[in-house]
């Protein structure tokens, strides 16, 4: 790594506060620039590279964004970066309009359903009703205290990406659930709620395999980006049963709207549901 590019990481984790997983971000991508401080040229035949590697489209605008942001700084701008910048600047690909993955109402019913036996299985099981009936996401759920579960008014504090904290209720079910889990594992309010049997972080890996272990001895194949399609599925769930975008917007914690609106792709059985009773035929 580039003495500059670890000086803008420095200063990204010090002043701004990104997340270490942003800071491990940075340190992934930034190592493809072939120099402090690249031209155009170099800039165009790394992305090139990249795609001949095989990477898809939003591996490569994960690279393209960070290495931006980069370029941006480097320049010495205390400006916004736009169209007054004269720094070498990458665009982004046009990334394939794809349906997200997500779980399927009968094997949603067969994660609720299961039924744990030892205190790690418990633990998985408490995650997986946490993250389908919040919708947030899988280092928010992990890095969460039990002090930030209000069980009494059903409210749940989670720390989102770039720091920022939002409020998100839960359903009644999933406190008796939770109320049970913490009662039975004697937690106390500074612990992890999700925190392994010592106590410490639960790594996200090892929470990918075991729910895909879990999806194969319930009879069926994990959908792809497995445990990210716990959130679609909350997503589209929360759409199909009449919540708008905008407060699904503010559940997930997205900047913009825009961000929401990739997920809200219901099924082909929600349209066909919703075309019966609008269609115009159907009504003569």
């Amino acid at each position: 790594m580039f003495p500059k590019i670890e000086q803008f990481i420095k200063e990204r984790e010090y002043f701004v506060g990104v997340t270490p997983s942003t800071v491990s971000g940075y340190r992934y991508t930034l190592c493809y620039l072939p120099s402090e401080s690249p031209t155009q040229a170099e800039l165009l035949e790394m992305i090139l590279k990249l795609r001949q590697r095989g990477l898809k489209e939003t591996s490569v605008n994960t690279v393209i964004r960070w290495t931006n942001a980069y370029l941006h700084w480097a320049s010495g701008s205390d400006q916004k970066c736009g169209a007054g910048c004269h720094h070498p600047h990458l665009k982004m690909l046009r990334e394939p309009k794809i349906i997200l993955p997500t779980f399927t109402d009968a094997q949603v019913r067969k994660l609720v359903r299961w039924k744990p036996g030892t205190d790690y299985q418990k633990r998985l099981h408490m995650l997986l009703l946490f993250l389908l009936d919040t919708g947030c996401r899988i280092t928010e759920a992990l890095t969460l205290r039990v002090s930030e579960v209000d069980i009494d008014n059903m409210l749940v504090k989670l720390d989102g990406k770039g720091r920022k904290q939002r409020i998100v209720p839960f359903s009644s079910e999933l406190r008796r659930a939770l109320y049970r889990f913490i009662q039975d594992g004697k937690l106390i309010p500074q612990d992890l709620l999700f925190g392994t049997s010592t106590g410490v972080l639960w790594d996200r890996c090892n929470v990918l395999r075991n729910v895909k272990d879990l999806c194969r001895e319930l009879g069926f194949d994990a959908p792809p980006r497995t445990v990210h399609a716990l959130r679609h599925t909350f997503a589209v769930n929360y759409l199909r049963k009449g919540g708008s975008t905008f407060h699904l917007q503010k559940s997930l914690g997205h900047s913009t709207l825009e961000m929401t609106r990739k997920y809200a792709n219901l099924s082909t059985d929600d349209l066909v549901a919703v075309h019966r009773q609008i269609s115009i035929l159907h009504t003569l």
